[in-house]
């Protein structure tokens, strides 16, 4: 059996709660759980043979209940390509999520802002991705109960949850701009080399996570939203050292924001 479904059977084996719609909470952003009516919490390190969460600031548990009256599994805490160096592991919480009923993807996190309009603090709703600089977890024997050998990725941020996130963003009153994310394997930040790079590719947020989980769950056919916070600006373009300090530090300043923009965003899926 593979690793995702028996996660998901263990944490059924816990709780028969069904969740609509699944929710990653990025670097800095766990605060948000605070908001949900908890069903369940089952920490990574309880299910046997799954990965562990080993960044700060990412709890890595799920979270199982009500939040604006949907049923959701709260990804509290993700894990990233360079802690496991595999990212079929690295996607396991979010294949787990989709078996377990999940028909909707919200990713969040935390990036570095590439565009010269871009600010920290500023929230960006991702239109499309740039994954080639880390390996597809679709990688191996395709799983073809999951999805096809080959997955389209023409939509691969869905054009309708777009536009309900820009009508809920607007009608909160939360500027929200809207781009081009790209995946890097980190851990460590880029270097202004690469950020130049990347702005040529058309990248205008960059981080560590997110498109491969977005790969991994358009695979098994769930629709997939993102919002970034962008919490620095990238090499060459701040002017201070990069550091996750900073990322945090920007991530506590627009808490109240973020939590008002994802708790109008759910009430709009």
């Amino acid at each position: 059996m593979n690793r995702y479904r028996e996660a998901a059977a263990y944490i059924r084996q816990k709780t028969d709660f069904e969740p609509e719609i699944a929710l990653v909470l990025g670097s800095g952003l766990g605060g948000f759980a605070k908001n949900v009516k908890i069903t369940a919490e089952i920490g990574y390190e309880e299910i046997p043979d799954f990965v562990h969460a080993t960044v700060q600031g990412h709890r890595g548990r799920f979270l199982l209940g009500t939040l604006e009256n949907r049923r959701v599994i709260v990804l509290d805490g993700r894990v990233h390509y360079y802690e496991v160096r595999d990212m079929a592991e690295a996607v396991l919480p979010v294949r787990a999520a989709g078996l377990l009923g999940a028909k909707t993807l919200l990713l969040t996190n935390a990036a570095g802002g590439i565009r010269p309009d871009m600010r920290p603090g500023d929230f960006m709703l991702i239109s499309d991705h740039i994954s080639s600089f880390v390996p597809s977890p679709l990688l191996g024997p395709n799983d073809d109960e999951l999805g096809p050998r080959f997955q389209d990725m023409s939509e691969a941020w869905d054009p309708i949850l777009r536009e309900k996130i820009r009508t809920a963003a607007a009608a909160a009153g939360i500027p929200l701009l809207q781009g081009v994310y790209c995946q890097l394997p980190g851990p460590q930040f880029e270097s202004p080399a690469e950020i130049r790079m990347l702005r040529t590719l058309g990248a205008d947020a960059v981080g560590m996570s997110t498109a491969a989980e977005c790969i991994a769950a358009r695979h098994m056919g769930l629709r997939v939203a993102g919002i970034s916070c962008i919490s620095n600006l990238a090499a060459g373009i701040s002017a201070s050292e990069l550091s996750h300090e900073e990322v945090q530090e920007t991530a506590n300043r627009v808490r109240d924001s973020f939590e008002r923009l994802i708790l109008a965003v759910l009430r709009a899926l």
